[in-house]
């Protein structure tokens, strides 16, 4: 069954690891790979990635990426979302560090912030505006 509007909003601001989406031009299949990410109901998902990166490209190209989370206990259910890429800005540390947060447990944050901001090069922001929704709860059928 699909989930209401307060529950896919609800699920995709959990902590999941989402498969991003987005496409890689004619006679490719879409660039589809895990990554972090961050959303609170009603507001846009964001995302971070390397400024040169094959990602970051591809979402310039398309203007657009979805993302896709799910799980599989207590029951099976997913969110997908899809929408317009409505900003890119340079990362900060406390982007960093929100995101780290969020899949991190608290004593690894700074770790890995430090880890980050010395080896993965410069970083982007890329919002997006949710669009189009797909949802399911197997569990309720």
């Amino acid at each position: 069954m699909a989930l209401t509007r307060e529950e896919r909003e609800t699920f995709l601001a959990e902590p999941h690891i989402a498969a991003l989406a987005v496409d890689a031009g004619a006679g490719r299949a879409p660039l589809t790979v895990p990554i972090w990410y961050q959303y609170a109901p009603g507001g846009e998902a964001w995302i971070m990635t390397g400024l040169d990166s094959r990602k970051n490209r591809l979402i310039g190209e398309a203007g657009r990426f979805s993302l896709m989370v799910d799980r599989l206990e207590p029951t099976i259910r997913y969110v997908s979302v899809e929408g317009p890429a409505v900003g890119t800005v340079a990362a900060t540390e406390e982007h960093l560090r929100e995101l780290a947060a969020r899949y991190l447990p608290a004593e690894k944050v700074d770790g890995y912030v430090a880890f980050a901001s010395g080896n993965h090069g410069e970083q982007v922001v890329v919002r997006m505006r949710p669009e189009r929704w797909v949802s399911s709860d197997l569990g309720s059928v």
